[in-house]
């Protein structure tokens, strides 16, 4: 099952980054990497054609209140969201509770480690504040930078499912499972 999740008011910090709700002000910052050939693709989305269609994306994070900023030296460089999963592809977990993540992160700054940060920080929240009993991520077989984050965080591939993208195509999306380290399954 999909628990309720709002972020209202949480701050994660990592040794390089700030994880929080987003806020009006980080429009520019987002519009910045949001446009970029190649990030959002990653995530199944389609670069931003302009900072107008960046503000009504950005709306949907403050009024969905689960959507993390991952600031880095002051700048906001990506996100990170933690979604409602798909149970019609996961009966065997009805009985749990847990969540899906997605993210994204600024081209320029791929390859240095801060996304399994960010990774491991809101995993720590999700089960040690919010009690979920697992988080399932996914990644498109193609997309081997994803891979490799889900790996370095210790999820464990599940199953193989379709997943259909805002650019109009349809994907193998890898799903991969962690479950709650300080509960006894």
């Amino acid at each position: 099952m999909n628990p309720p999740i709002d972020i209202t008011g949480i701050v994660l910090r990592t040794p390089r980054l700030t994880l929080r709700p987003w806020q009006q002000t980080d429009l520019e910052d987002f519009y910045t990497y949001a446009k970029v050939e190649g990030v959002g693709q990653m995530a199944g989305w389609c670069p931003h054609k302009s900072i107008e269609e960046s503000r009504q994306i950005l709306e949907l994070f403050l009024q969905g209140k689960r959507t993390f900023a991952l600031e880095y030296e002051g700048r906001v460089i990506g996100s990170l969201g933690v979604e409602a999963y798909d149970e019609e592809h996961y009966p065997e977990l009805a009985a749990l509770a847990g969540r899906e993540i997605g993210y994204v992160l600024s081209k320029e700054f791929w390859g240095r480690g801060l996304m399994p940060e960010a990774v491991r920080a809101v995993l720590g929240w999700l089960f040690g504040s919010v009690g979920l009993d697992f988080v399932l991520v996914g990644h498109f077989d193609w997309n081997r930078q994803s891979a490799r984050v889900i790996e370095k965080c210790g999820f464990a591939p599940i199953k193989v499912c379709p997943y259909e993208t805002r650019y109009g195509t349809v994907e193998r999306s890898e799903e991969s499972i962690l479950y709650n380290p300080f509960r006894a399954r």
